[in-house]
Formats: C-alpha cells, structure tokens, sequence
C-alpha cells in the first residue's frame, strides 16, 4: 500500500515538473506574477481503520500564495498555510443501547503545510473559473484535545482518545476549483479545495491499533492576489 501511495506522489511530480519545462519552454505569452494572502474554513474528518464514528470537525485556514502565470491557461502556485484539522466524534450514532447525551470528543490539529499545484483557469482578462491541482506536506505544530468522557463505559473509551499523533510529517494530494474577479485594485478569488492525506499520523503496521489514520480536509477560502510583471 505505501509503495501504490509512493508511485501515486511520484507520478504527481513528474506531471508537475514536465508541465512546468514545457512552460519555460514556450514563447509568445506574457507571463504574470502575484502574491497575497487567503483565509477560509476547515471542515476535516479523519479515516480509521477500525471505523471510528464521527462528523465534521471545523477549524481555521489561512496563509500566503505565491503564483507564476507561464503561459495562457497554465500556471504554477506555491503556498505556505495554517490549517487546523482533526476530528469530532458522533456518539450518537453509537447503535450500542447506551445513552451518550451530553458527551463529546474534539481533536484539533495545527498544521503547516506547504501545496505545489498546478494552476489551470479558463476566461479573460476580468473573469476567469481556475482549478487548482497537485501534491503537498504539512507538518504538525501540536494538537488540543476537548472531551467530555466521563461515565462511558471502559470499552466505549477508545484508544484514540488517549494516543498523540506520533508522526508529524504529513503529504497527500489536494485540488479543487475557485473562481477569479480580476479588478485594477488585485484579484479576488473564491476556492473550493479537497485534500487527501496519504500518510497516517498514528503507526500502521499489523501489531498496532489502527490500520489507518489519516485526514480528509475540504476547504472554502477566499483569497486576495496581487498581480505584477
């Protein structure tokens, strides 16, 4: 599974990198700088395996953008973000006969991560619809946890409730598509974006709990570019 996970990342930056030789490679367009800042939400879940019941849990995004328009419909964007992502479970959705009114447990995690995607839009110089694609890593600054676990019987007390992460790197593959207002003041962007970590942040091997561990993250943002030659 992590060798398929491995060729998966691999094939994502020979793409990438073929695609940015050809860029440089082409004449005639007027290539195009911008810089800026974006903020948004997190809604995450987390897969487990075994399955742990949950609903989304919502943090906060933001950071910076830096993006190379180098040629018409194609361009490269390197960004730097804070993210906060994690889990919150759903005991009601325990079909086990208890009564679980009243408790609760939250995960958040802090995270830095660094997207290099590949920047395709489509419009004019005023309007244009854009999708963003491409690998990133995220690195992990720490995590708080919120609970209410009191009374719930042993069993119920999972071990995912008292293990930290033990891995803090984190890189899996991420896209999704915005929308551009281009005005003389800078461009206004609204962006839809999913992730899909391809790593676990608890150990996976066959002796250990868990057979997976690892995020899903959609994030809504807004984001504000300013544009030079």
């Amino acid at each position: 599974m992590m060798k398929g996970k491995i060729r998966c990342l691999t094939g994502l930056f020979i793409l990438v990198s073929q695609m940015f030789t050809l860029a440089v490679a082409q004449n005639g367009f007027s290539r195009e700088w911008a810089v800026g800042v974006s903020a948004g939400m997190d809604f995450a879940r987390t897969s487990f395996s075994p399955k742990v019941q949950q609903s989304m849990y919502q943090g906060l995004a933001g950071g910076l953008t830096l993006r190379w328009i180098t040629e018409k419909n194609l361009g490269l964007q390197l960004e730097l973000n804070y993210k906060q992502q994690g889990w919150k479970e759903n005991f009601e959705a325990m079909d086990d006969g208890q009564d679980y009114s009243g408790y609760y447990y939250r995960r958040r995690m802090n995270y830095i991560d660094i997207p290099f995607l590949t920047h395709i839009y489509f419009g004019d110089d005023n309007f244009r619809f854009f999708v963003n694609l491409g690998p990133q890593a995220g690195f992990l600054l720490g995590e708080k946890t919120e609970e209410n676990l009191n009374g719930i019987e042993p069993q119920r007390v999972n071990a995912q409730h008292t293990m930290p992460a033990e891995k803090s790197f984190e890189w899996g593959i991420g896209g999704g598509p915005g929308i551009e207002l281009r005005t003389k003041a800078g461009s206004f962007l609204l962006e839809g974006r999913y992730y899909y970590a391809l790593s676990d942040f608890y150990p996976t091997r066959r002796k250990d709990i868990f057979g997976k561990a690892s995020a899903q993250v959609i994030t809504v943002k807004l984001a504000y570019l300013v544009r030079f030659r």
